[in-house]
């Protein structure tokens, strides 16, 4: 499969404590990737410095094109996306108006617009229920979904997301998942950033276990499952 991102030795630091140290990994074009790892292993981290949006060494390769002189903004119009942890809707803005901030770079393009709305209710169809409801008064699950939404109307190639069932009953994170995996049916990739490791591994073609800022194991969804280390640490029991 072919390489959509390439991370080679990306390390990244606050002050003097280096949170990231030469990281590397890969998303195929189609492909979810789940990083999973502890509390402060350095995995939201991770996401920001493959963004742009902190200082790094090393190099992030987008389509076999280094990234190095390219901002935030620049990654964006590239076809990457990162949904924060916090998801920073605008609560006082209608469900409709934050997905149309969502696409604000290409709201010259109203055809392409009308087609991601049809995009993103179709996946999300309680968010075409709730379209004209403020997001301050949505549930959880739903801010998840307006927060994915949002990211969609950009029509990513890849899309990065941190921490997505954080805060969500069970049940809801099931939802929030299986929606994450039907991204990859219209053909966006992904890298999951999830402390819910047996969620995240279910619906993963390829992960990394991260732990102190470092990658320690590597292998497909199926085989990190499997691993007796992984299952005792991250696992727990199913549910």
């Amino acid at each position: 499969m072919s390489r959509l991102i390439e991370v080679d030795r990306l390390s990244a630091s606050y002050g003097k404590l280096t949170a990231v140290r030469e990281v590397s990994l890969a998303v195929g074009h189609g492909q979810i990737v789940a990083i999973i790892g502890p509390n402060g292993a350095g995995k939201s981290t991770l996401l920001n410095a493959i963004m742009g949006a902190m200082p790094s060494a090393g190099i992030v390769r987008f389509r076999g094109r280094s990234l190095r002189e390219y901002d935030v903004e620049e990654r964006v119009e590239l076809g990457m996306c990162l949904v924060p942890e916090k998801r920073e809707l605008f609560g006082d803005m209608s469900v409709a108006d934050n997905l149309l901030l969502g696409g604000f770079t290409r709201r010259r393009d109203r055809a392409g617009l009308r087609r991601s709305f049809e995009t993103v209710y179709g996946l999300f169809p309680r968010l075409a229920e709730r379209r004209a409801q403020h997001a301050g008064t949505l549930s959880g699950g739903e801010r998840q979904m307006l927060a994915l939404g949002r990211a969609l109307m950009l029509e990513p190639k890849v899309l990065m997301l941190d921490e997505p069932s954080l805060g969500l009953a069970p049940l809801v994170v099931r939802e929030i998942l299986q929606s994450v995996a039907g991204l990859r049916d219209l053909g966006v990739s992904i890298l999951l950033v999830e402390q819910n490791a047996r969620a995240a591994l279910k619906i993963a073609d390829y992960g990394y276990v991260l732990e102190g800022g470092s990658i320690h194991l590597e292998g497909s969804g199926e085989e990190l499952r499997e691993n007796e280390r992984v299952s005792a640490t991250y696992l727990g029991t199913d549910s």
